[in-house]
């Protein structure tokens, strides 16, 4: 006996594939404007604030690594001054090219990294945060004290160390103009957010979310809390110290204040919070909105309001804690996955007409 007039009243129609990510295809977009970008802006000023974005993004980005297992650092300034300071004393010192001396600091930065999370990382929450804020201001303060260190290292003290400039070098990472500094720091920020992106995409990433989520239950599953924090911690200040040998040779000159203070850590962390600090973009959402204000505010306003960037800084993060907790990130993604569900909507399923359902005709055989 047929059974056609019980049988399902629809048909299963499976949602309409997406060709391409808008998202990707918007972020490709950006990265082709920002490498034509020196083909027609003739003003070195804005190539200046294209810089710093490019560059606080990618600090932003290898800073965010260690938010990934939900911990706040605030002291990342030390591990960007470490690299600066290392790869500018071996080419001071010794004439080692900071090519090479940049990776001997990012290396440096990676083992202290990882000697001083090895105990702190058994901190949670507001502890760990602290925590790194005192070690970096303890690295600060002693550097800004001495001017001999260990085995006759010139530190110079506040002064800091002044880079003679040697022309167009490109072998010891000099250059005149500014428009090799731009494709550096636009090369180093996709490389952060590449390796963000990776990290993101495997078991080292699901086991960070994991840690972030529960870190108890993610304990009592077996996985090794330490161990995959350390590994993060380890590539967050490797990628920093790159940024400071960054830092040190386009400005030509490094100093313990501003390349291992606590000003220079705080505009790290805000950046990545304000963005999403826990996003692979979110870094970069936020240094295009903070950089080129911050900048700007500094030039117009820096000799009659001092510290005026870092009050709008405040304000912006205020803003985003109380409205946006997860940072600018997570409107535009949403926004985007709006604009995507527009333009291909899911086909709704098909209803079988009466006359179908009368005649039998879509009925299963008996």
């Amino acid at each position: 006996m047929s059974t056609h007039g019980t049988e399902s009243t629809t048909q299963t129609v499976t949602p309409r594939h997406r060709p391409f990510s808008l998202g990707w295809v918007l972020v490709g977009l950006a990265f082709l404007f920002f490498l034509c970008v020196p083909l027609f802006m003739e003003d070195m000023y804005f190539l200046h604030i294209f810089i710093l974005v490019f560059y606080f993004a990618y600090l932003g980005t290898a800073w965010s690594l260690v938010g990934m297992a939900g911990q706040l650092s605030i002291g990342h300034a030390a591990f960007l001054g470490l690299g600066g300071y290392t790869s500018t004393l071996l080419f001071m010192d010794l004439g080692v090219t900071p090519w090479i001396g940049m990776w001997v600091g990012a290396v440096l930065s990676a083992v202290v990294g990882v000697i001083i999370g090895y105990p702190t990382f058994r901190l949670r929450g507001p502890y760990f945060a602290l925590t790194t804020i005192a070690l970096a201001e303890i690295l600060r303060i002693y550097v800004e004290n001495t001017e001999v260190g260990p085995f006759g290292i010139k530190l110079r003290g506040a002064m800091g160390l002044l880079l003679p400039f040697r022309g167009h070098s490109p072998a010891v990472f000099q250059f005149f103009g500014k428009e090799p500094y731009y494709y550096i720091a636009l090369g180093m920020m996709c490389i952060a957010i590449l390796v963000s992106y990776l990290i993101n995409r495997t078991r080292l990433g699901f086991y960070l979310a994991a840690i972030r989520s529960d870190r108890d239950a993610a304990e009592s599953l077996g996985i090794n809390i330490t161990k995959y924090n350390l590994i993060v911690m380890a590539i967050s200040c490797f990628l920093t110290a790159l940024g400071g040998t960054f830092y040190a040779q386009y400005f030509r000159y490094i100093n313990p204040e501003r390349g291992m203070g606590l000003t220079m850590s705080i505009e790290i962390v805000l950046v990545g919070v304000v963005g999403g600090w826990q996003t692979v973009l979110g870094p970069t959402i936020g240094s295009i909105l903070l950089s080129p204000t911050s900048e700007i505010i500094r030039g117009q306003f820096g000799g009659t309001y001092a510290g005026l960037h870092l009050l709008l800084y405040g304000l912006v993060l205020m803003v985003v804690i109380l409205f946006l907790p997860r940072g600018l990130d997570e409107p535009l993604v949403a926004l985007i996955k709006k604009i995507e569900a527009r333009l291909w909507p899911e086909q709704v399923p098909a209803r079988e007409s009466p006359a179908e359902l009368a005649s039998g005709e879509t009925g299963n055989p008996e």
